[in-house]
């Protein structure tokens, strides 16, 4: 039986996730016949890369940036989740229940945090709608790169930031099993609409759609692990879904919003 690379990165927090995503990839390992190769680093970008890549999920702008042409789609899921459903999901802005700035407008020149320059919903989406709203290439007085999600609310709570912008299956999946992380805010606005974050391999077509017919067969072997993670399928995906966020992208920029913060470098190469 041959040996390949499968781990699922973007959503392992609480255990309870990790756990039922754990379950859910060996009942797709079993589908295939396949075992899976221990993955020994914690470098996604090599993860991403690897030859013997058979399954994983990344984030839908460095798909379109840095992996473009480099890995194969699988597929996206489809989510039973607030703002996130039918193979989409959305960043929310989020600020203190007791923020009384209650617009964009009123907020440029405050403090703010998103999770990686690379990232759809800590950036991307996060950079388009604060476009309207820059003056002279800057929103924020300061930015913080915080590197998670979770992270990010932290320093929300704790008054440390004014305005976060975090990916909706994040919170949802906070406000269900970890409900202690979300209290005290609320949501501003939310994002432009986004496709979920995809499953890729580094397989051929045909392996790619056999693999998303394996996830598809788990969910439905592992029904406990389906509810925890609150996907009803895996939906095809083409890169053409993904245009949108490059169009995002230009349009933020024809706005007078290239990056996000001045200080901010991109990070379109893995390295």
């Amino acid at each position: 039986m041959s040996e390949h690379l499968a781990e699922l990165p973007m959503y392992t927090a609480p255990d309870s996730l990790r756990a039922a995503g754990e379950q859910w990839l060996a009942h797709t390992l079993s589908a295939l016949g396949v075992q899976r190769r221990p993955w020994r680093g914690d470098d996604l970008q090599a993860l991403f890369l690897d030859p013997r890549l058979l399954l994983t999920q990344t984030c839908g702008y460095p798909l379109m940036t840095a992996l473009r042409g480099r890995v194969r789609l699988i597929g996206r899921p489809d989510y039973d989740l607030p703002y996130s459903g039918a193979g989409e999901h959305c960043s929310l802005l989020l600020v203190r229940e007791d923020e009384p700035r209650a617009s964009l407008a009123d907020l440029r020149g405050c403090r703010g945090a998103a999770n990686n320059p690379d990232s759809n919903t800590g950036m991307n989406l996060l950079r388009h709608a604060l476009a309207p709203w820059q003056r002279d290439g800057r929103f924020f007085g300061e930015l913080h790169w915080s590197g998670s999600h979770r992270r990010s609310l932290a320093w929300l709570r704790a008054g440390k930031v004014d305005l976060v912008a975090v990916d909706s299956v994040t919170f949802a999946y906070l406000a269900l099993y970890a409900p202690e992380e979300t209290c005290g805010v609320r949501i501003l606005q939310r994002s432009a609409r986004s496709p979920a974050l995809p499953y890729i391999t580094a397989a051929d077509e045909t392996q790619a759609e056999r693999i998303r017919a394996a996830l598809n067969l788990a969910l439905a072997a592992a029904p406990d692990a389906a509810r925890v993670l609150r996907i009803r399928q895996v939906l095809p995906a083409a890169r053409s879904d993904y245009q949108v966020l490059l169009d995002y992208e230009r349009h933020a920029a024809a706005q007078g919003l290239p990056l996000l913060h001045p200080a901010q470098r991109p990070a379109r190469a893995l390295r």
